[in-house]
C-alpha cells in the first residue's frame, strides 16, 4: 500500500519592503520545521516525545516576487468559485497558487503596530481559495510583533480560515539588531547557536498545531 502524499505547505513571505529581512526569517523558520527532531540525546526517564508531525512540502511564497497590484478585480471575491470567473490574469494565477496548498505559513513582520498593506492585499484577491485551510502565524520585530499577528489572525477568520492557537513571536534583541535589518543585513539566524534557538521549539509547536488542523480537514 502506498504512502499517501505529503500535503503541500505555502510559507507566504509577507513583506516586500526593500531592503527586507523576511527571507531570512522564512528560511529560519522552514529550516526548524524541517528539522522537527530534537539533537540531544533522549532522557529516559522523561515521558516520551510527542510523535512527530507527519511529512509535508514546504513551498515558498513571496508576495514581493507576485507583486501583485492594488485589487483590481471588478467582481466580489466570495462571489467567484473557480479561477476562471476572475478578469485579471494575475487573479486567475494567484488563484491557481493559493489553490494548490493545503496550509499556510504566514512569516509576518509588523510595521508601525500593524502588517503590511501587501498581505492584506493579497488575501483580499480572493475568498473561496482561503476557505477552510488552516493557517499558522509567525510574527517578527522589535518586539516579537504581536500586535500584527493578532490582526492578521483576525483577518484569517475573517475568510474562514483555521488559524493555529500558538503564535511565535520572534523579538529583536537589541537595537544594534533592529539596525541591521532595518539594512537587510544577514542575521545570526543559522544553527542551534543563533539569537532565536529558544523560540525553535514554539515555531515547532506551532506547526505541529497546523498539521493537526490539516489531518482533520
Amino acid at each position: 500500500m502506498s504512502s499517501p502524499t505529503p500535503p503541500s505547505i505555502g510559507v507566504i513571505l509577507c513583506s516586500s519592503r526593500q531592503p527586507r529581512v523576511c527571507p531570512q526569517i522564512a528560511a529560519f523558520v522552514t529550516e526548524t520545521i524541517e528539522t522537527r527532531t530534537s539533537p540531544s540525546p533522549p532522557d529516559p526517564h522523561a515521558a516520551p516525545p510527542p510523535p512527530p508531525p507527519p511529512p509535508a512540502h514546504l513551498h515558498t511564497i513571496d508576495l514581493a516576487a507576485w507583486n501583485l497590484p492594488l485589487f483590481d478585480e471588478p467582481n466580489i471575491p466570495s462571489q467567484i468559485t473557480a479561477p476562471s470567473g476572475y478578469s485579471r490574469p494575475h487573479t486567475r494565477a494567484w488563484s491557481q497558487e493559493v489553490r494548490k496548498h493545503a496550509a499556510f505559513v504566514f512569516v509576518l513582520p509588523q510595521y508601525n503596530w500593524g502588517y503590511p498593506a501587501v498581505v492584506k492585499n493579497a488575501i483580499d484577491y480572493l475568498f473561496h481559495e482561503w476557505r477552510g485551510k488552516p493557517a499558522m502565524i509567525v510574527s517578527y520585530g522589535g518586539h516579537g510583533g504581536g500586535k500584527a499577528a493578532g490582526q492578521l489572525r483576525q483577518v484569517l477568520q475573517g475568510v474562514r480560515m483555521h488559524v493555529a492557537e500558538t503564535m511565535p513571536a520572534l523579538a529583536f534583541p537589541s537595537e544594534r539588531f533592529v539596525l541591521r535589518a532595518s539594512k537587510g543585513e544577514e542575521l545570526p539566524l543559522r544553527g542551534d547557536e543563533g539569537i532565536w534557538r529558544s523560540e525553535r521549539a514554539v515555531v515547532r509547536e506551532a506547526f505541529e498545531e497546523l498539521m493537526a488542523l490539516v489531518s482533520r480537514r
